[in-house]
């Protein structure tokens, strides 16, 4: 895992609260809303996904159990999550890569993935970081591959709801917008961008995105 000098927010928000990050997401049925995700991803043996901002590595985890054949890259600036992640995967039996690093700037070759998830990550990231995560996915998709998205949805009618403001400040939510989200998707050269369902809960709402690379012509 690489070096990095730069600032983030963690999982939890404080390092203190990581080991309480788990179960309370859990509690607040995030584990059925990255299921769900996941059933959108039509993954296919031989594919090669990258989930950024992978945290202590709950959907990795999930996609390799549920995938054996998939290859999973997982990525987060946080070494204090990534050895979560890693003890995870650890007691599972399961072959996960997992780096540390930021989502814009991945450092991966372009066209090194099949599918790029991101799920309750996209929040965090702030001003221009967040257009910059969305072109480095496009660069490192595969012609015709996918990016998944899970994460808080609020529109410029709608706040989000009681927990979602307390776990999170309302700017960075209303940064979460589709009217937001979505523009910075077509300007990063994803196609098709779109919120495919909804989920509400003691989260708020919470949105699921898709987008695809181009198809490079022969």
């Amino acid at each position: 895992m690489s070096e990095t000098s730069r600032t983030y927010l963690p999982a939890a928000g404080r390092d203190w609260a990581l080991p309480l990050y788990d179960p309370f997401v859990r509690l607040l049925g995030g584990d059925a809303a990255r299921a769900a995700l996941l059933e959108q991803a039509a993954l296919r043996a031989g594919h090669r996904v990258l989930d950024i901002g992978c945290g202590t590595g709950t959907l990795a985890v999930l996609i390799k159990r549920r995938y054996p054949e998939v290859e999973v890259v997982g990525l987060d600036p946080d070494p204090k999550a990534l050895a979560r992640a890693a003890r995870k995967a650890q007691r599972a039996a399961l072959s996960i890569q997992l780096d540390r690093g930021f989502a814009d700037e991945l450092p991966y070759p372009e066209g090194s993935f099949d599918r790029v998830f991101s799920s309750f990550m996209l929040h965090h990231v702030e001003g221009d970081a967040k257009a910059a995560t969305l072109r480095e996915v496009r660069r490192v998709l595969k012609p015709g591959a996918r990016f998944h998205l899970l994460d808080f949805a609020t529109s410029d009618s709608h706040s989000p709801g009681r927990i979602s403001r307390w776990l999170h400040s309302s700017h960075r939510l209303h940064d979460n917008s589709d009217e937001r989200i979505l523009p910075l998707m077509r300007q990063a050269d994803l196609l098709d961008p779109r919120r495919v369902a909804t989920r509400s809960g003691f989260l708020g709402d919470i949105g699921y995105y898709q987008a695809s690379a181009p198809i490079t012509k022969a």
